[in-house]
């Protein structure tokens, strides 16, 4: 005895080996033995053997006309059996009936099941839709067979060059252009990236990595509307200060300045001048709704993409020569001992006298400078640079002391075992880089005096002002971190919380306010804080538990995130450009965990072969293979262990989880899974093995 039986919509038989009342045990072609439920069984039969009567059913099934079936059908449900009389003959043979079966059951647009063995056929309307659906889904296919067909042969087809960046960032994974890419994919055996390069969809490997981020961040384009500048109604009072700004050379939005008063009377006052957009820009307006839809500068090297139409800056932007809007904070300092004596916050117009650029004066401007009244400076220095040397020696010795101050409550020492990196390009012609030019890239030491002094005072700034807004119960966007333990991140929140990586008890960032819309946002807070006093709370823009300081703040860390992905991921695409244009093909790395290490003296960070079993910070040799600028993937092999560099375990600990991220690699959205044809095993999304992408 045989049987014949559903098994989750597919229908099998086999022998019957026992039966009970409502199972029974059959026993496959396969020898495999299988509980069925009797339920399940749709016929028995004597003969013939199952191969037999399956293979002779499938045959006839695909002979029977669906068209002609569905109109001998019956318009009440009816058995396959049924069908099989009426198609066949009253006299249908046991092959005419299976057959019958398997062709309903695989035709659910004419017929839908009604129960075992049992089906009720689709009404014309029913099934005029089905099969326009089906007709439309089969051209689609044909559509995706010869979009397939072109990639495959090295053309790429418009609407897939059309959608390249939302095929492989932000995907409709229904559309047929991105199953022609994932299909393609599957048959050439290429990495998508590889295959549409070779399809030429990706001719420039910088407009790429360009064209994606304004995909992803700016689909309308980085232009500005036509904005109107409102100008600070407000009849402020002139400060008796000779400020000064202390930037690099291609700063256009010079949001902070510097002013000391009181050297050699025993008390003196630091003024930190801050560019003040705040009062005249709304919360609200056309200029706030640009700000808070960017949030930041984007910068990448030779370019860059303002929060704020440059117009704006340039009305609010601290320039030498004037007399600019500022939000300025006072403290003054025992000259001896420097302790905060007391402070003071005023808006106010500021006298800027000069703006000092770094990039020009490092070399002159050095520590023993600063503290030696009789040491020479390291280049010359015009003769109003010179005259600043009180000053700058003043602000240096009290960067010094408040650096120290901060470790204190740190509990260790900041560390800086390496130089930041510079990029300057050559050969720009236009607005923006075109991806070929020269590229010069220089260091920077962390650290170095002036950097060190406006970086102190911003401090000094960010925290006070963060202590201001708290006591005066005003909400406001603060940067915290609860420990120096490993993995512990800075968060950002509305509450005056400690940051530990800093050593400050609050961290408001509000020193930025033409580069950064958090800045702006608390500029706007503090401006309250200093017309109103102790009911600043009652006026302020933003209420304690303001929704829209959340969603401001949300907003913020993912845009800011994304943004200096972005800057990595360019600066890494300068950094294989300039190996290429000075032939560099070996350099000296050191490992920074597993089998990543950090170029000693380039801003690069890659994954090496043979750095299996070498303790973190060894330094090693390593020889440069396949760089790739689509990818921003660069291979190297480790051939020589060189001797390990004095680095504290702190500072290797420290640096590791930064330096993981710079080499995480390029993401796309594509799923390989997706395809839908029987193509072997895909191949990787980004043709890659290795983790050495820049972020991006």
């Amino acid at each position: 005895m045989f049987a014949l039986f559903d098994d989750a919509g597919k229908f099998q038989t086999g022998r019957v080996m026992s039966e009970a009342d409502s199972s029974l045990q059959v026993e496959l072609d396969s020898g495999k033995r299988v509980k069925v439920k009797a339920a399940h069984v749709l016929l028995k039969f004597d003969k013939p053997a199952p191969a037999v009567l399956m293979a002779g059913a499938q045959a006839l099934a695909h002979e029977i006309e669906l068209d002609l079936a569905w109109e001998f059908a019956p318009e009440d449900e009816f058995g396959y059996a049924d069908l099989a009389r009426d198609y066949f003959s009253a006299q249908a043979t046991l092959e005419q009936q299976v057959a019958a079966l398997l062709r309903l059951s695989e035709a659910p647009h004419y017929f839908r099941r009604a129960g075992k063995g049992r089906f009720k056929k689709a009404s014309p309307e029913v099934l005029q839709q089905a099969l326009a659906a089906l007709e439309k889904k089969q051209q689609i296919n044909a559509q995706i067979e010869a979009w397939t067909a072109e990639l495959a042969a090295g053309q790429c087809p418009a609407p897939i060059q059309e959608q390249l960046y939302k095929i492989l960032f932000k995907p409709d994974k229904n559309a047929p252009e991105y199953k022609a890419v994932v299909h393609a994919a599957h048959v050439t055996h290429l990495a998508p990236l590889t295959l549409l390069q070779k399809a030429g969809a990706i001719r420039n490997a910088y407009q790429f990595h360009w064209q994606r981020f304004l995909f992803e961040h700016f689909p309308k384009g980085t232009g500005f509307p036509a904005l109107q500048a409102p100008p600070v109604a407000d009849e402020l009072p002139l400060a008796s200060v000779q400020a000064f700004s202390i930037d690099d050379s291609t700063t256009t939005e010079i949001d902070d300045a510097l002013s000391v008063q009181g050297l050699g009377t025993g008390s003196v006052t630091l003024g930190i001048h801050i560019a003040a957009p705040g009062l005249a820009i709304q919360p609200g307006s056309a200029i706030d709704q640009v700000a808070r839809n960017r949030l930041s500068t984007v910068y990448m090297p030779g370019h860059k993409i303002t929060m704020l139409p440059d117009a704006v800056v340039q009305t609010y932007t601290l320039d030498a020569g004037g007399n600019r809007p500022a939000l300025s904070l006072y403290l003054t300092f025992d000259e001896t001992e420097l302790t905060v004596q007391r402070s003071e916050t005023k808006l106010e117009l500021v006298p800027i006298a000069h703006n000092l650029r770094h990039d020009q004066l490092d070399q002159a401007i050095t520590a023993d400078w600063l503290q030696d009244p009789q040491a020479p400076t390291g280049a010359p220095l015009s003769d109003e640079v010179a005259a600043l040397r009180p000053e700058l020696s003043f602000l240096y010795r009290l960067a010094l002391v408040c650096k120290t101050r901060r470790e204190v409550v740190r509990g260790k020492p900041e560390t800086f075992t390496r130089p930041d990196y510079t990029f300057k390009l050559e050969g720009v012609e236009g607005d923006a880089p075109a991806g070929d030019e020269t590229v010069v890239i220089g260091t920077r030491s962390r650290g170095a005096p002036l950097d060190l002094m406006v970086a102190e005072a911003m401090i000094l700034a960010n925290s006070t002002w963060g202590q201001l807004l708290a006591s005066s119960g005003v909400p406001g966007i603060y940067r915290s971190q609860a420990s120096l333990a490993p993995g512990v991140k800075v968060r950002m929140g509305t509450k005056a919380l400690p940051h530990a990586g800093i050593g400050v008890p609050s961290y408001a960032w509000s020193t930025s306010p033409l580069r950064r819309y958090t800045d702006l946002v608390n500029q706007w807070q503090i401006i309250a804080c200093a017309r109103h006093g102790a009911t600043a709370a009652l006026v302020a823009p933003f209420k304690p538990k303001d929704a829209d300081l959340f969603s401001v703040i949300s907003a913020f860390d993912a845009a800011y995130t994304a943004y200096n992905q972005f800057q990595n991921g360019m600066e890494r695409y300068w950094t294989l450009h300039y190996i290429r244009q000075h032939g560099i093909t070996e350099l000296t790395a050191t490992v920074i965990k597993d089998n990543l290490v950090r170029a000693d003296e380039l801003p690069l960070v890659l994954g090496v072969l043979g750095a299996d079993g070498l303790p973190r910070g060894a330094q090693v040799r390593v020889r440069l293979g396949l760089l790739d600028d689509i990818s921003l993937e660069v291979t190297g092999t480790v051939i020589e262990r060189l001797d390990t560099p004095a680095l504290s375990a702190d500072a290797l600990e420290a640096e590791a989880e930064e330096d993981a991220e710079l080499a995480a690699p390029l993401t796309l959205a594509l799923d390989m899974a997706d395809d839908d044809s029987n193509g072997d095993a895909a191949p990787p999304a980004t043709g890659a093995a290795s983790p050495a992408a820049a972020q991006a």
